[in-house]
């Protein structure tokens, strides 16, 4: 191990293995600090991400995919499901896999990776962020660094520390719970979202297939919504109702970050990316994507800051981030809040709508418009995202 490199990466996830990808690749040295003793582990997501998403990135293999998704399914509070093929294919990861695989990318391209490296504190010199001090197998040790990208996930102290504000409103912070589940028969190749205040109030419930008879059962509710009651008394609820005889394999909950990004997300020494900086698409909750594309501009940025021997370059970092997705997570924003203030009846008048469109003529598009029809000011915001990712 040096002592010294040109950029410290704090987290193995896919926002922090892309970063140091991108920053390696270039001829810099890279190092990745992850706390837990296996990259990848534990899983706190879905697991759901388009192909075209990932494509951006690494190559599809099938070793890291549980199912291939062609097809969602809306199912209304009174039960009306709505089936509507997709454009473009999804996937369900396995992201135990998915992210050792891109941290192995990263460390093909030249960085190094250090599991059990706890970060517990940054070197700080003359304002700006200089290193990190981190614990490794009971030993205290401190590592400089040209540039520091944080990728430590929601709950980061990294970004605190440099005197970053990371303060999010309980009211954006969704509350999350999510069994994986086993002796379930749904289509493996669909995902599912059920609506309303019975299941999954201010938000959503989700079945994501991860094969054969297995599938990612989980909601988001927001913040507001999960003080009145928890996440996980719905999923039980659910299970109960829907899957009595399924196995229970893991359960996970937490908070995902449902917000606009961060006003800052760089300052001297020191970038955030990924969930730290909160880059999750407020309005789906996915952050796999959103992360990598966020890492892959911090860590293209910081090499380029170390190798022209001006580190202020980094500061451009928010601007290029909110060029590429942060200005369309904002319009994200804005439609979510629309939409999860819907009411059961206005779920149900979507549902029983929509279900008269022919099967040829369905598209997400045309879902998100029939459920944003007495809402013009929302419509505009619509066909400016669907207008943007054509463009």
């Amino acid at each position: 191990m040096r002592d010294q490199y040109d950029i410290v990466v704090v987290g193995a996830g896919p926002a922090g293995s892309i970063a140091a990808k991108f920053a390696a690749e270039k001829g810099v040295s890279v190092l990745i600090l992850e706390k837990d003793r296996d990259v990848g582990y534990p899983v706190r997501c879905g697991e759901a991400v388009s192909r075209k998403g990932i494509e951006e990135f690494i190559e599809p293999d099938e070793k890291w995919i549980a199912s291939h998704i062609h097809n969602f399914s809306m199912i209304a509070p009174d039960g009306t499901e709505v089936f509507v093929p997709l454009e473009e294919e999804g996937f369900i990861l396995e992201r135990r896999i998915f992210d050792y695989e891109l941290a192995k990318l990263a460390s093909s391209k030249g960085a190094e990776v250090l599991t059990r490296a706890y970060v517990n504190g940054l070197i700080i010199e003359d304002g700006q962020v200089s290193g990190v001090k981190y614990e490794h197998r009971g030993e205290q040790k401190e590592i400089k660094a040209k540039v520091v990208i944080a990728a430590d996930g929601v709950e980061s102290r990294v970004g605190r520390w440099a005197g970053i504000k990371t303060h999010i409103d309980f009211r954006d912070m969704e509350s999350c719970a999510q069994h994986t589940v086993t002796g379930l028969n749904v289509d493996k190749n669909t995902i599912y979202f059920y609506f309303g205040s019975k299941v999954a109030p201010q938000g959503y419930f989700w079945v994501f297939s991860k094969g054969s008879n297995s599938a990612n059962i989980g909601l988001g509710i927001s913040g507001a919504a999960g003080k009145k009651r928890s996440a996980i008394s719905y999923l039980n609820d659910f299970m109960e109702e829907n899957h009595p005889n399924a196995s229970i394999l893991t359960t996970i909950a937490g908070g995902v970050p449902c917000s606009i990004t961060l006003e800052q997300i760089s300052a001297r020494g020191i970038m955030l990316t990924g969930d730290a900086a909160r880059m999750v698409n407020p309005l789906s909750g996915g952050g796999i994507a959103s992360g990598m594309i966020g890492g892959s501009i911090a860590g293209r940025i910081a090499a380029e800051a170390v190798l022209s021997g001006n580190l202020s370059h980094i500061l451009t970092y928010d601007k290029a981030w909110a060029d590429r997705l942060g200005k369309r997570h904002e319009i994200f924003e804005s439609i979510k809040n629309g939409i999860y203030n819907f009411s059961d009846e206005k779920f149900n008048e979507i549902a029983h709508a929509f279900a008269k469109v022919p099967i040829e003529k369905r598209s997400l598009g045309n879902l998100f418009k029939t459920a944003l029809f007495n809402k013009p000011a929302l419509l505009i915001d619509v066909a400016k995202v669907f207008f943007h990712k054509r463009a």
